[in-house]
C-alpha cells in the first residue's frame, strides 16, 4: 500500500472493524459509571460513601487507562497498530468478565485498574490506523465514523444494565470482545508503519517525546485540549444524583440514563464534528465552537435549580454534543506528530486526558469541602475548558497534513 493510499474496499474494511472496536470499548469503558449505584447497593457500601467510593473505583479504572496508554503506545510503535489491538481486546475482556465477580470495593478497583490498562490501547492504535491507510483529504470521514458508530456502545451498555442485573452487563461487555478478537483477524497493518518499519529509525521511544522543548510543549498542548472532556463525563454527569440533590432535584437524577443521552450526544458531536472539519479545512476551529458548547451547557445545568429528569437529560445530551469533538482531539494529536511516534502520541494523549480526571476530581474534591458542590463544578468545567482554549490556540493547523513523515 502506498502512503497516501486510494479508498478501496479494505480501508473501508479496516474502518468498520475500528468502529466496531472502538463500540465495545466504549461499553466496557463507561459500564462503571452506569452501573455504580446498582453494583454498590448490591456488594453493601453504604449511601454516604457512594460518591467517595466511586471517585475510587473511577480512579482506578483511569490510572489503567494512563499506564496502559504509554505502554500500549510503544508497542503500537515499535511492533505495530495490529498486535496492540489484539493485546488490548483479550486484557479488558478477560478483566470484565472478572468485574462480574467482585463482592468487594477493593476487589472492583483492582480489576478496573487491569481493564483501564487493556482499554488504554483500542482507541490510539484504530485512530493511527485509520489516519495512515486512508487519503490525507479524507481521513477526517474515516476517524469521525470510527467514534461516531464506537460511542453508540454507551447505548448498549445502559440497555444491557437496565434489562439484566450489573454482573451480567460486565459478562456481555468481556464476551463482546472476545468476540471482536476473532474478527480481527485478517485486519492487515499501516502501509506506513511497514514502510518505516524496514528502515533503522528509532520508534516508539516515549523520551522522543521529552528530549525537545518544542516537540515536548507541542505534546503537552496536544493533552490540555482534551482536559474538559471527561471532567464532564466522569463527574457533571455520572454524579448526577448527587449534583441534582444539591440543586433540589424534584426527583432523584439518573447517571445511567444521564450517561446515555451524554453518548447519543457524543456520537451525534463526532459525525458533525468530522463533517464540518472537512467542510472548513480546519480542526481547530471546530474543537473551538466545541469548547463553547460544553462551557455554555453545563453552566445551564449547574446553575439549574429545581432541574426536572428531563432537562436533566436534554442539557447531558448538549453536553456530549460538546463532547463530540473526542475523535477530532485525537486525529489533531496523531497528525501532530512523525509516523516513529505517532501511536505512542494517540494512544497515550487520550489516555492522559482520561487519567487527567484524577487531578481533576482531587481538585473538585478540595473545591467542593470550601464552596459546595454546586460552585466547585463551575470553577473546574471554566478553569479546565480554559486551559484547553489556550492551548489550542498555540497549536498549528493540522488539516490535510502530510502524515509520512518522521521526528528524528
Amino acid at each position: 500500500m502506498t502512503n497516501q493510499a486510494p479508498m478501496h474496499k479494505n480501508v473501508w474494511i479496516l474502518v468498520f472493524v475500528a468502529a466496531l472496536g472502538y463500540f465495545v470499548d466504549i461499553f466496557d469503558l463507561i459500564i462503571f459509571s452506569i452501573v455504580r449505584i446498582q453494583s454498590f447497593t448490591d456488594i453493601g457500601v453504604p449511601p454516604e460513601e457512594m460518591r467517595s467510593k466511586g471517585e475510587f473505583v473511577l480512579n482506578m479504572q483511569m490510572g489503567g487507562l494512563l499506564i496502559g496508554g504509554v505502554i500500549w503506545g510503544v508497542l503500537g510503535d515499535k511492533y505495530g497498530r495490529i498486535k496492540v489491538l489484539f493485546g488490548s481486546i483479550l486484557m479488558y475482556s478477560i478483566a470484565n468478565i472478572a468485574n462480574g465477580f467482585v463482592q468487594d470495593v477493593t476487589s472492583y478497583g483492582i480489576i478496573r485498574f487491569v481493564a483501564g490498562i487493556g482499554l488504554a490501547g483500542e482507541l490510539g492504535a484504530g485512530i493511527t490506523l485509520v489516519s495512515e491507510a486512508m487519503h490525507r483529504r479524507k481521513r477526517g470521514y474515516g476517524t469521525m465514523i470510527v467514534a461516531g458508530v464506537g460511542v453508540l456502545g454507551a447505548i448498549l451498555a445502559y440497555y444491557i444494565s437496565e434489562w439484566y442485573s450489573w454482573r451480567t452487563a460486565y459478562f456481555v461487555g468481556g464476551g463482546m470482545g472476545l468476540l471482536l478478537l476473532l474478527m480481527r483477524v485478517g485486519v492487515f497493518e499501516s502501509g506506513m508503519f511497514n514502510e518505516m518499519n524496514d528502515k533503522k529509525i528509532a520508534k516508539g521511544q516515549i523520551s522522543i517525546l521529552f528530549n525537545n522543548r518544542e516537540r515536548f510543549t507541542r505534546y503537552l498542548y496536544c493533552l490540555c485540549i482534551g482536559l474538559p472532556i471527561w471532567f464532564v463525563v466522569g463527574v457533571l454527569v455520572t454524579q448526577a444524583p448527587e449534583i441534582g440533590q444539591a440543586l433540589h432535584a424534584e426527583t432523584v437524577l439518573s447517571a445511567g440514563k444521564g450517561v446515555m443521552f451524554t453518548y447519543l450526544g457524543i456520537s451525534l458531536g463526532d459525525f458533525m464534528a468530522g463533517l464540518i472539519a472537512q467542510v472548513f479545512k480546519s480542526r481547530k476551529k471546530v474543537v473551538l465552537v466545541y469548547q463553547l458548547i460544553i462551557l455554555l451547557f453545563s453552566c445551564i445545568y449547574l446553575l439549574r435549580q429545581g432541574i426536572t429528569e428531563t432537562e436533566f437529560l436534554w442539557l447531558a445530551f448538549f453536553m456530549g454534543i460538546g463532547v463530540g469533538y473526542w475523535a477530532t482531539f485525537i486525529t489533531i494529536a496523531a497528525e501532530q506528530f512523525g509516523t516513529n511516534i505517532r501511536a505512542t502520541v494517540a494512544t497515550t494523549a487520550p489516555n492522559f486526558v482520561r487519567g487527567a480526571l484524577i487531578p481533576s476530581t482531587i481538585l473538585y474534591g478540595v473545591f467542593v469541602d470550601w464552596f459546595g458542590i454546586i460552585s466547585a463544578a463551575i470553577i473546574m468545567i471554566i478553569l479546565l475548558s480554559g486551559i484547553a482554549i489556550f492551548a489550542l490556540s498555540r497549536l498549528k493547523e493540522s488539516f490535510d497534513k502530510d502524515l509520512n513523515f518522521i521526528e528524528e
